[in-house]
């Protein structure tokens, strides 16, 4: 396993991370979930990925239990505030920070949360609210580096600018990237580099459809996250993953993965963190021996012509529009929905 800081000035990562968003108090129960950490430790993993929103708070509860009695400097704990909570103040209102990060704290069983990340853009409240909360935190000593989840590119440099005048560690954002789903390279990427803001990404596999054992026509095998997660299915449809025009696409990227000695997953795994601002990609799974399997795809190495052919052989069913960042998207479909007065 290879290390490397998260942006300029943030925690010392693993180039892969573990994440449980679909799978701890889900897909899994406690022991499964728990196989899934020790593999993961196995593997040199030391970044660990989850949100107070997953499986309504189990996630946390989960990874806590599993990393009981671990070194707690040998692991980066990251978690995330900010999706969902009903009525009341906003996602990322200074009420629902305090509130949820103290609850994520007693989740996980620890004194500090290593990554602290809002997840998802808060419209309905000030940014100087949301950053002046993250720098209470920091200076109560709840939470060391703070970070977003899927936030625009002018979002993420107006935080970067109130996280400069708090002198708040910004480090990281956390979007979807995939061989699939590219729509973070023409503005968030450009806009992190010179900020020192590094890329934690999540669904490298989109959501297991890169592992190859999607198949067009048939239907999805027992036991994948699009039967078994609740939630995983929608996750996955969302963005047309299934469409028998991706999976035949993924199946030409399998052929080009057997023609390296890879599996797909670990070619997808390996195009992924090919790029120089990711620091670290989030995978899950649902068994010890997937995580072992993966882990191949750090030392695999990619020469120039490969990349050519694996985009050739996705062609147009690669997606790059930056108006699809889910801030972005969450916006335009609260715009579009009819206003009260009209119902």
């Amino acid at each position: 396993m290879e290390y490397r800081r998260l942006g300029v000035s943030g925690p010392v990562v693993s180039r892969v991370a573990f994440g449980n968003s679909l799978t701890a108090g889900n897909q899994l129960d406690d022991r499964a979930a728990a196989a899934c950490v020790r593999a993961a430790l196995d593997g040199g993993i030391t970044t660990f990925d989850t949100a107070d929103a997953y499986a309504e708070g189990r996630a946390e509860e989960h990874l806590g239990r599993a990393l009981a009695g671990v070194d707690r400097d040998s692991v980066v704990i990251c978690t995330k505030v900010g999706r969902g909570g009903g009525p009341g103040p906003g996602a990322l209102s200074r009420t629902r920070i305090a509130a949820s990060l103290d609850a994520s704290l007693r989740r996980l069983g620890t004194g500090h949360i290593d990554l602290y990340q809002a997840h998802l853009y808060d419209d309905s409240t000030p940014l100087d609210e949301t950053m002046g909360a993250f720098a209470d935190a920091v200076a109560a000593g709840k939470i060391r580096y703070v970070g977003v989840s899927e936030w625009a590119a002018d979002e993420i440099e107006r935080a970067a600018a109130l996280a400069h005048e708090l002198n708040i560690p910004l480090v990281s954002n956390q979007p979807q990237y995939s061989m699939l789903w590219r729509v973070i390279e023409t503005e968030v990427m450009p806009a992190c580099a010179p900020l020192g803001i590094g890329q934690m990404v999540w669904s490298p596999l989109a959501g297991g459809v890169l592992t190859g054992k999607y198949k067009p026509g048939l239907k999805a095998p027992a036991g994948s996250r699009a039967v078994a997660a609740k939630g995983g299915d929608v996750s996955i449809q969302r963005y047309r993953f299934l469409s028998d025009e991706v999976l035949a696409a993924v199946a030409r990227v399998g052929e080009l993965a057997e023609e390296t000695g890879l599996t797909t997953a670990q070619l997808a795994l390996a195009w992924v963190l090919r790029n120089e601002q990711v620091a670290t990609a989030v995978i899950g799974a649902s068994a010890p021996e997937q995580i072992a399997r993966n882990l191949a795809a750090t030392e695999a190495v990619l020469d120039p012509e490969l990349l050519v052919r694996v985009d050739a052989a996705l062609g147009p069913v690669v997606v790059t529009d930056p108006e699809l960042t889910l801030s972005r998207m969450l916006r335009a479909k609260a715009a579009a929905a009819p206003s009260p007065a009209t119902l």
